[in-house]
């Protein structure tokens, strides 16, 4: 857990007149009730300019988890005391995940002030840094990875579809072939037959041409005879 260092509320009570007094005594009221919104506000509503109240409006936004306004409120609060004020701004940049910022103020405020609790938030933004570092690398590992398996599997379907198409192309020459096999045997068929026919027609023409010898022979006979 990020540890806050919390500046007193009742910094800004310093040059206020009376409704100052209780304006602060409800804006305090509000931040021990953890109102801090109510709180943020009512310290806003102010007009007293000075940097306590800017650092009293940070904490407040910073606990009501609006870190962007927060870190505005603290980066406007310089004259606080200055490694207190870094370390917020170092809290306000690690919730905004903001690590490299958030190291280089934790650094800076150690470098003025050497406190335990800005010590403890520097390795944790460190720790964290280096957490999503791996995270990004193996992140990175899996999507180099996917992406040589997706090419794995392209050539693959490649090589699959070339040696269908090869099949195919061999197939259909086989087809082919046997169509002109099969024409081949129809034609040997035809004429087979032809021969056939033809043959049986000289046959009968022979008959035919026998049997008017034959005729022609008897009638020469019979003439003689007679």
């Amino acid at each position: 857990m990020i540890k806050i260092l919390i500046f007193l509320l009742l910094s800004v009570t310093i040059n206020a007149g009376l409704t100052d007094f209780k304006t602060i005594k409800e804006a305090n009221d509000a931040y021990e009730a953890q109102e801090y919104g109510k709180s943020a506000t009512l310290l806003n509503s102010l007009d007293a300019k000075s940097p306590q109240k800017q650092y009293d409006i940070g904490n407040a936004l910073y606990k009501d988890k609006k870190y962007d306004e927060a870190l505005a409120a603290y980066e406007k609060a310089e004259g606080v005391d200055e490694s207190q004020r870094l370390h917020n701004i170092g809290n306000s940049q690690f919730q905004k995940k903001e690590l490299d910022k958030a190291i280089a103020s934790y650094e800076k405020a150690l470098k003025l002030k050497d406190d335990e609790d800005t010590r403890f938030n520097l390795e944790l933004a460190k720790k964290q840094k280096k957490k999503e570092e791996e995270q990004k690398k193996k992140d990175q590992d899996k999507k180099d990875d996917k992406k040589k398996d997706d090419k794995k599997i392209k050539t693959k379907t490649r090589k699959i579809k070339t040696k269908k198409t090869t099949k195919n192309k061999k197939t259909k020459r086989k087809r082919s072939k046997i169509k002109i096999k099969k024409t081949k045997m129809t034609r040997k068929k035809k004429m087979t037959r032809r021969k056939k026919t033809i043959k049986k027609m000289v046959k009968k023409i022979k008959r035919v041409i026998k049997r008017a010898v034959s005729l022609k022979k008897i009638r020469k006979k019979v003439k003689k005879r007679s």
